[in-house]
């Protein structure tokens, strides 16, 4: 089982994607930006079959940000969205309810 710290340690944070491009010889594989309010992220996401860049700009999403930054194909993902598959195993991903501040906490 996990500890409350455990989750803490997570980072989990509301980010808004401010940028979004396929990457290149991937055909999943997108390259988000997303602005953490103080900073800005990038983010290599395996959504690409279910999810077009264009309909991603300015879409709150929640990330793990305190992950160690990790190379896929090429580019450093500096974090981790949230997501789970509908009943057709298409792509859902995990948003606040309402339009929150970039950055917030997640708890």
């Amino acid at each position: 089982m996990a500890t409350i710290e455990d989750f803490k340690n997570l980072g989990l944070k509301v980010a808004k994607i401010i940028e979004a491009q396929k990457i290149e010889n991937s055909d999943k594989l997108l390259k988000l930006i997303v602005d953490l309010g103080s900073e800005k992220r990038q983010i290599i996401a395996g959504i690409g079959k279910d999810y077009e860049p264009k309909e991603l700009l300015g879409r709150q999403i929640i990330i793990a940000s305190s992950l160690e930054p990790r190379q896929i194909m090429g580019f450093e993902s500096q974090g981790m969205l949230l997501a789970t598959r509908d009943q057709d195993g298409k792509v859902v991903l995990i948003q606040p309810e309402k339009e929150s501040p970039n950055g917030s906490d997640v708890s």
